[in-house]
């Protein structure tokens, strides 16, 4: 491990210790986002350190990002921990590329020192997974666009001050490309005409996932993020590197759940005899660890080539596949270790079982990328 990536993932366990199990279910039962930690993490510079230098940011790569959201992960805070500054961290990547220096120097120093709280708006509830099918509109208005329709899973939009949202400024039936016409803002929340509504869902409740509404916004073009038309080509630069975070989140919640699981199969006595002693419980805990491992090497594979700037899709995609995979695996496994005190809130593992499944669906599901491998790895035809 390199000696800088071993450092930081000691200072941020460090931070993360300051807030154990019982904090995050207290947020997750309350449905309260997490200012504390939020707070000590941006003290500490790690929402910032994704973000060039130049504009306040630590200037680290991928690797050292996944190192801080794994690190938080599996300090117990799972995907509350994680979610609350993914975000900040790694979502303003579209601007840090490809926004103006003006747009860049008002929002990232604050982006980076956690003073402004960021979302991102993409997808619809008709248009799913088929980015090409959105229906949010921007049209052009002298100085201004304005904007209207609506998004679902925006994640911290009760939160955001500015919601980096992706919508058409030409009509799919006018463009040469399904990908053509798109274009990205950085949207005021609390602009008249924007709204967000908490969807109510299985976990990760201390961050809320909305629906957000956008009825006739009007937004600067000092607020447009590059050229007009170019925005999904803008979100393409980020996929993999999100791919990438998510699955070191999916890694830091198994080994939680690891953790918890081995050391209440060593105290828990039933026969006269430590649980942990019988095979029964012993394997499936030591195939978890396996699991974990490999699923570590691809994304420390796949962080070590996005940084170098070589391509990285099939180990991106590989990496969140077998992280999502390995992270569940090792959830579950810890809720059958503790037997019925699993489904207890007491014992914690019941939460981040249901943390472990969300990498599982986003921010793209197993599926597809199943169906990326088979295209662009194995040259089968394309399947959809």
């Amino acid at each position: 491990m390199d000696d800088d990536v071993a450092l930081i993932r000691e200072a941020v366990a460090a931070t993360c210790a300051q807030f154990p199990d019982d904090y995050w279910a207290a947020a997750e039962s309350d449905h309260r986002f997490p200012v504390e930690f939020y707070e000590a993490m941006a003290a500490g510079g790690w929402i910032g350190i994704a973000i060039p230098e130049r504009y306040g940011g630590g200037g680290r790569g991928v690797a050292e990002a996944a190192a801080v959201l794994e690190e938080v992960a599996a300090s117990g805070a799972c995907m509350n921990g994680a979610s609350a500054i993914h975000l900040s961290i790694f979502g303003m990547h579209p601007v840090v590329l490809h926004g103006s220096d003006e747009i860049r120097q008002r929002f990232l120093p604050r982006v980076a020192d956690g003073s402004l709280h960021v979302a991102f708006g993409v997808t619809e509830p008709d248009a799913g997974t088929d980015t090409t099918k959105i229906t949010t509109r921007a049209v052009r208005d002298g100085d201004h666009y304005v904007v209207t329709g609506r998004k679902v899973w925006t994640t911290k939009a009760l939160q955001a001050d500015r919601i980096l949202l992706l919508t058409r400024t030409t009509p799919l039936a006018e463009v040469n490309r399904p990908t053509d016409g798109m274009t990205l803002f950085l949207v005021d929340r609390h602009a008249p005409g924007v709204d967000a509504r908490a969807i109510p869902k299985m976990g990760r409740n201390a961050i809320a996932s909305c629906e957000t509404t956008y009825d006739g916004v009007r937004v600067p073009v000092a607020d447009r993020v590059g050229e007009e038309g170019r925005g999904f080509r803008y979100l393409l630069d980020g996929l993999n590197a999100e791919r990438i975070l998510i699955a070191a989140e999916a890694v830091g919640i198994g080994r939680a759940a690891l953790r918890a699981a081995v050391r209440y199969a060593n105290e828990r006595v039933v026969f006269n005899r430590p649980i942990g002693q019988n095979q029964g419980i012993a394997f499936p805990l030591a195939e978890a660890h396996a699991r974990l491992r490999a699923a570590q090497l691809m994304i420390g594979e796949a962080a070590r080539r996005i940084d170098a700037g070589e391509p990285c899709g099939e180990e991106a995609n590989l990496a969140k596949f077998l992280a999502a995979e390995a992270g569940f695996f090792a959830a579950d496994r810890a809720v059958q270790t503790f037997g019925g005190f699993g489904y207890a809130t007491e014992y914690h593992v019941e939460r981040y079982f249901r943390e472990a499944r969300l990498p599982r669906l986003a921010p793209i599901s197993q599926e597809l990328v199943l169906a990326y491998v088979a295209e662009h790895v194995l040259g089968l035809p394309r399947g959809y």
